[in-house]
């Protein structure tokens, strides 16, 4: 029964992969690239000594935005400001969409994507699309002086507003954070890991690894191999780390 259930569960993961990365129509745009995303639930201190990890990059501060009901989250949507060094970009991230049908036009490739995220089982397109914030912009914004919708692009406003059918947004919403971020990579090996610290004191450790569409099921089996050969644990739970984060720094 367990090899039956994996069996089908790996052919629904690549149906769903296949759907999504089907050739696009001359008024949409393919999605060309997967996100593997495994959610690790050992000791970080054990992770990085087992995958011999080292940081990559600077550090960053995250903040996301909802009300205390989480109304974003569960339409599938997402703020994110991400605040590295002198750069400060928000994004504005809508989750279910179909890749293959997205139009250009809506997702310029200067300011947005369409991807297909995977998480454990599940795969389905998210579409990003993201802007620059000066300092002046992030501060006030984080502070609470102006509301996330106030800064948005054209680009952001017009497909929540069109395409997603969100918009306008939720008057109570709030900065929630900022969670500190930090990429490590492996001496050798494709893949980052991400380290994240919530201002409640709570740890999240996420490997990734982004691959053509054809590639993702054999890349998490591949990444699910060298997890297990490591001693490291994988979340048995990979749907809900989103959740539990936000809800966390609701506190």
């Amino acid at each position: 029964m367990y090899l039956i259930s994996r069996l089908a569960g790996c052919l629904a993961v690549t149906a769903a992969l296949a759907q999504s990365a089907l050739a696009a129509s001359p008024g949409g745009a393919a999605a060309t690239r997967t996100e593997v995303q495994i959610q690790l639930c050992s000791p970080f201190a054990d992770i990085e000594r087992s995958l011999k990890l080292r940081a990559h990059g600077e550090p960053m501060d995250v903040w996301l935005f909802d009300d205390s009901a989480l109304s974003l989250f569960d339409r599938g949507l997402r703020v994110r400001l991400r605040v590295q060094g002198k750069h400060a970009e928000l994004a504005v991230k809508i989750a279910n969409q179909d890749c293959a049908q997205v139009d250009p036009r809506m997702v310029p490739a200067k300011q947005g994507k369409c991807e297909i995220d995977m998480h454990g089982g599940r795969a389905s397109g998210t579409v990003s699309l993201t802007r620059s914030l000066s300092r002046q912009q992030w501060t006030d914004l984080v502070a609470g002086r102006v509301a996330a919708g106030e800064l948005f692009s054209p680009v952001q406003v017009a497909y929540l507003r069109d395409v997603a059918r969100i918009w306008p947004l939720p008057p109570q919403l709030r900065p929630l954070g900022p969670r500190s971020s930090r990429a490590y990579v492996p001496a050798s090996g494709p893949y980052e890991v991400d380290v994240s610290r919530l201002p409640t004191g709570e740890e999240y450790v996420e490997m990734s690894r982004k691959v053509p569409v054809a590639d993702a099921q054999r890349t998490k089996d591949e990444l699910d191999a060298l997890l297990a050969g490591a001693g490291v644990t994988a979340c048995a739970d990979q749907a809900g780390q989103a959740v539990n984060k936000l809800k966390l720094m609701l506190r």
